[in-house]
């Protein structure tokens, strides 16, 4: 049964939010940037939740026991780290070194800090994140901690966000709390719905949420708030805050044109109004609630395949099947392996997990920006090794939040299947032609190619146990097996296929293209021109010493054949690794325009990227 807190603790929470704010002025004044009014605006929703209905450990804030806070609207930063400042977790006075280059405190939250899991600020994201945070606490850890997210009412715009409250109602999660800052005011003018509370509420009853309209300058309305979301069953709760941006700041509250903007010449008169305001001057007597139990202990490290490949050489099987087998296998061997998909489970064959362990493969639906925001939220504090897996075409829908996993610093491992013109009908809508491109721009990232079902075992297993974004390229028409079940490949390791002493060439291929190159290699041998044919096995990092190596071997002379568009992909990361190099020539074979349908085998010939192309191109080099 809810109690209202005493009126000495409530008079506590508001001199809490009021010294937020002086914190949010002081510290965006020093750094002469920032966004003071946007973190008024949530002043007393973080003095409720930081200091009466969370749970956490000031001296662990990412334990795994604690309750999850996301700020999605991430520019508010400067109030968040004043929040775990007036907590206890570090200095106050650490607050004005805000957006230093020498500082953590950055202008948007970086999980750099301790008691941030992820980096937010590209907006609507967050929501996606909290979710997966969620379905993980309820599903896999079963424990009791909560996860909160706050939205901005400008980003509830974005389309994530209702992806994220479609997947969070669906799968009930009552662990999950959304609060919705609905303060009016956009960037450059107010937001679509302004202050229409009613609107914000029968939209999200319809998505499934418990919806709560509160005003969210009054404390005693968010603990109570809280409270009942705590208490709700069988659906996630959403707090629809109404608030005004610069709440208390005289001659500033609910104005426009002062987002993003310090308060200048303005500072000093708001600071003594909000001093004002304070009624206890002296220090803090509330204290973080501790968590009530404790997650199961994890282990993410040395996960292995279950039993190693068993293929015969010559047989034939594609690489998107082999996908779905390790995936199985090391999920036999790891209980936290798990697997999301986008509702093409069956193509991509991560359906191999969801037959073998139902409950750890998490179906998105058709929301890929959601798909993988879930997949960095399940991944956070080390809870699962996430596998994400799609038409490798449809990551390019949810690059922002891939690029923002990097600055999130997470751990999750992308498969995109269906790549280039060798999926044939489908057309060229269906066809990734741009995925290595976007995976290679990831900073840190690690880019598997594989050719064959064991390599692609392999890589799977490797993806696995290395740290960051991971990719891996999975084709759709069979190949052939050419790797012995025991063959040991790495990453940043080309292998060789095909050489001799005397090779004038070197063809460098994957998946599809490794089997045109050694097609042509055999025919250019008839031709009396020995080919060298090299499988680089990851795109990035790319094998440099070996390319070279190779090259120099066979005259100098480079082929590279891709099924993909120009930019970005393998031919480029092989230019830039032999760039430096004044004796070494590049061919590179590609798709050079938008595709169309047709039958595979016809596609790939007329789209310049068959045997036939890779001997002309061969045997131009050799004239040079």
């Amino acid at each position: 049964m809810y109690r209202k807190p005493e009126a000495a603790k409530i008079q506590e929470l508001k001199d809490i939010a009021h010294r937020l704010r002086i914190h949010s002025i002081t510290s965006t004044e020093q750094s002469k940037s920032g966004h003071p009014t946007s973190c008024a605006s949530i002043a007393e929703i973080l003095s409720v939740l930081f200091f009466n209905s969370m749970r956490y450990k000031i001296s662990a804030p990412r334990d795994a026991a604690a309750d999850r806070f996301v700020l999605s609207k991430g520019h508010a930063a400067p109030i968040l780290y004043a929040a775990w400042a007036e907590a206890g977790l570090f200095p106050i006075s650490e607050l004005q070194n805000l957006r230093k280059i020498d500082s953590d405190l950055e202008g948007h939250p970086t999980p750099r800090l301790p008691f941030i899991d992820v980096g937010t600020g590209s907006l609507g994201q967050g929501l996606s994140i909290g979710a997966g945070m969620a379905y993980v606490g309820k599903n896999y850890d079963k424990a009791s901690y909560r996860t909160y997210v706050l939205v901005g009412d400008g980003e509830s715009a974005e389309g994530s966000i209702w992806e994220a409250l479609h997947f969070a109602g669906h799968y009930k999660l009552d662990n999950l709390c959304v609060i919705f800052d609905v303060n009016r005011l956009g960037q450059s003018e107010p937001t679509s719905l302004q202050h229409q509370m009613e609107t914000y509420r029968k939209r999200l009853d319809a998505f499934g949420l418990n919806a709560i309209v509160v005003d969210g300058h009054d404390v005693e309305e968010l603990c109570r708030a809280f409270y009942e979301a705590e208490q709700t069953k069988g659906r996630p709760t959403a707090i629809i805050a109404k608030t005004f941006k610069g709440k208390y700041f005289p001659n500033i509250e609910d104005l426009e044109n002062w987002h993003g903007k310090p308060l200048g010449a303005n500072a000093e008169a708001v600071i003594k109004h909000l001093e004002s305001l304070i009624k206890n001057k002296g220090a803090l007597t509330l204290q973080a609630q501790s968590p009530l139990d404790e997650p199961p202990t994890v282990s993410l490290s040395d996960v292995t395949l279950s039993s190693p490949p068993a293929y015969k050489l010559g047989e034939q099987v594609a690489t998107r099947l082999a996908y779905g087998t390790a995936l199985a296998k090391i999920g036999a061997s790891n209980d936290r392996v798990i697997a999301l998909d986008g509702d093409t489970k069956n193509s991509t064959y991560s359906e191999k997990l969801k037959k073998a362990f139902p409950e750890r493969y998490i179906e998105c639906f058709i929301a890929e920006q959601n798909l993988v925001g879930v997949a960095v939220g399940t991944a956070c504090r080390d809870r699962t090794i996430a596998f994400v897996s799609t038409f490798a075409t449809f990551f390019t829908r949810a690059f922002d939040q891939i690029r923002m996993a990097a600055i999130s610093q997470s751990n999750v491992n992308f498969v995109g299947s269906h790549c280039g013109v060798s999926i044939g009908e489908d057309g060229p809508s269906q066809m990734g032609l741009e995925d290595l491109a976007l995976f290679r721009s990831i900073p840190g990232s690690t880019v598997f190619y594989p050719s064959d079902a064991v390599s692609t075992e392999r890589a799977v297993e490797l993806a696995a146990n290395t740290k960051g974004i991971c990719y891996i390229r999975t084709s759709r028409p069979n190949t052939e097996v050419i790797y012995a079940n025991d063959a040991s490949l790495q990453i940043g390791k080309a292998r060789v296929i095909k050489h001799s002493a005397n090779d004038q060439v070197l063809l460098i291929g994957a998946c599809v293209t490794l089997y045109e190159s050694l097609k042509a290699a055999k025919e250019l041998e008839g031709l009396g021109v020995n080919a060298r044919v090299l499988d680089p096995f990851t795109i990035k990092p790319i094998d440099r010493d070996g390319i070279i190596a190779n090259a120099q071997e066979c005259g100098g002379r480079i082929v590279v054949v891709e099924d993909h568009y120009r930019e970005g992909g393998l031919g480029e990361a092989v230019l830039s690794a032999v760039a430096d190099q004044r004796n070494i020539v590049v061919k590179h074979l590609f798709v050079p325009t938008v595709p169309r349908s047709g039958p595979p085998a016809v596609l790939i010939d007329t789209f310049g990227i068959s045997s036939r192309h890779i001997i002309a191109a061969a045997q131009d080099i050799l004239k040079l």
